[in-house]
């Protein structure tokens, strides 16, 4: 088989490059060891509840998004369709004590939560005049507690770390894991600056498209990937595939694999683009010395379960807001509970309302060597204490989902392991190394880097086309 670029891995950046190349007239064929297409996006439904498996939500901050959500809609008239979060979904609550409290939106809420501390608080009216950081490497644990202080660190920092990276706010580098951040305080000398100057900066109306809402796709993550792959087409796609193997073949690329029915396949192509976790690319990339790709497969992961709880009476709970995290310093065995029926239509009954439990992470690995039925205990047990369900109320369902590794650490070995990707795209050109591995978590930051990467080969190969094209005349 022959093919212009080999995408190896079906998840959201897979599918996203491959899908662009297709639409761009590239000739693309995506090779998957799964049996399906998604990666850890995956909608299920129960009972009349509908609930993400892997992740639950995504952002609208970079245009990408808006582009890629627009053109599936059009394509496949409304069957993926964006869905954003009311106003109503924009709180956020943070646990401290023996209750959840509102995460300040503004000066005067923030003037009197009792999340911080009193001295913090005046401390925060420094901010703009503290001098800039000048270690490289500054974890967001460390900025965040030079220039808000530590109670910020303790109820908001470390919190928001857990909801996003299931990290630890002293481990992830600012300039990696919060990039946008880092380059608030090195460009303006300051958060509350910085932010000023951002809102007066002049927009085009394709970053306008960037709205920072929370979105989802009516009905689920998985109509997006499903909306994907249907426009790639079966014949594009190859599932169950094993002994995946890239090798450099003349001026082009090699892919090597058995099928699932057995049989021995070759690719060859003028692209390979890997897309899958980085502790699979020795495997898969054999001619590359481990010593080089040592920075790169060592990345660690933070392994995270999911558990979905339904409830059909809602017992006059408030629970219209995003959801709630859990501070480390709380001690407790959650990370948080996100609150998904408040966020998107038709995800539980009239009347009821669904909730995704948050464990594991950095925080406790070991949870999810615990039985289900442990887990369930834990779940049931906050299910009351924590959303606050009167005693002989239950969950109309629990569904546990469980990632050994779901999302990458962005710590100090992240320098080492983006050169290493630098060298080794240099060093053989044609091949390339995506996915979570580097350009950020966030199905934002997916799907805006397997739009560079699709935009990149489409332009080079339309330019070495035309040049072959001038050669012949």
């Amino acid at each position: 088989m022959h093919t212009d670029v080999v995408v190896v891995g079906a998840g959201l950046t897979g599918l996203t490059t491959a899908f662009w190349l297709r639409k761009w007239n590239v000739k693309v064929h995506v090779v998957e060891t799964s049996t399906r297409t998604g990666g850890q996006i995956q909608t299920l439904e129960e009972n009349g509840f509908v609930f993400e498996t892997g992740p639950t939500t995504g952002s609208v901050s970079t245009p990408e998004v808006a582009e890629l959500m627009r053109e599936l809609d059009d394509l496949t008239d409304g069957f993926c369709r964006m869905e954003t979060a009311p106003d109503s979904a924009k709180r956020r609550l943070i646990w401290k004590g023996d209750c959840f409290h509102d995460l300040p939106s503004g000066p005067i809420g923030g003037l009197f939560t009792p999340l911080f501390r009193w001295k913090d608080k005046f401390r925060i009216l420094g901010e703009p005049w503290r001098k800039k950081g000048v270690i490289p490497d500054e974890t967001v644990g460390q900025l965040a507690e030079r220039r808000l202080g530590k109670s910020f660190v303790d109820y908001a920092v470390d919190p928001f770390i857990s909801g996003v990276y299931a990290g630890n706010p002293y481990q992830l580098v600012t300039r990696y894991a919060l990039p946008k951040l880092y380059r608030l305080e090195q460009d303006y000398g300051s958060f509350i600056k910085g932010a000023i100057a951002k809102k007066k900066e002049p927009k085009s109306d394709r970053d306008k498209l960037a709205t920072k809402q929370v979105f989802s796709a009516r009905g689920g993550l998985s109509k997006l990937t499903e909306a994907e792959s249907d426009f790639i087409g079966q014949d594009h796609i190859s599932l169950g595939c094993k002994e995946v193997k890239v090798r450099p073949a003349g001026q082009g690329w090699l892919t090597t694999y058995i099928n699932s029915d057995g049989a021995q396949q070759h690719i060859e192509s003028r692209y390979v683009v890997t897309t899958c976790g980085a502790y699979a690319l020795n495997d898969l990339l054999p001619f590359i010395p481990k010593e080089e790709m040592a920075p790169i497969v060592s990345l660690t992961y933070a392994p995270v379960m999911e558990v979905n709880v339904g409830v059909t009476n809602t017992y006059g709970g408030d629970y219209q807001a995003f959801g709630g995290l859990v501070p480390s310093i709380e001690q407790k065995p959650l990370l948080g509970i996100l609150y998904p029926s408040a966020c998107f239509s038709g995800r539980a009954p009239e009347g009821g309302a669904l909730f995704s439990f948050f464990m594991g992470g950095m925080r406790h690995p070991e949870q999810l060597e615990l039985s289900d039925e442990q887990v369930k205990a834990i779940v049931n047990e906050y299910f009351h204490s924590m959303l606050k369900f009167p005693s002989d109320a239950s969950p109309a369902f629990i569904h546990i989902s469980r990632h050994a590794k779901a999302i990458p650490q962005y710590d100090a070995s992240s320098g080492p392991r983006i050169a290493s990707v630098s060298k080794i795209e240099q060093r053989h050109k044609g091949l390339i190394l995506g996915g979570n591995l580097r350009d950020g978590i966030g199905m934002a930051q997916r799907i805006t880097q397997a739009t560079t990467i699709a935009r990149m080969l489409a332009d080079q190969l339309k330019e070495t086309d035309k040049q072959k094209s001038t050669n012949l005349l």
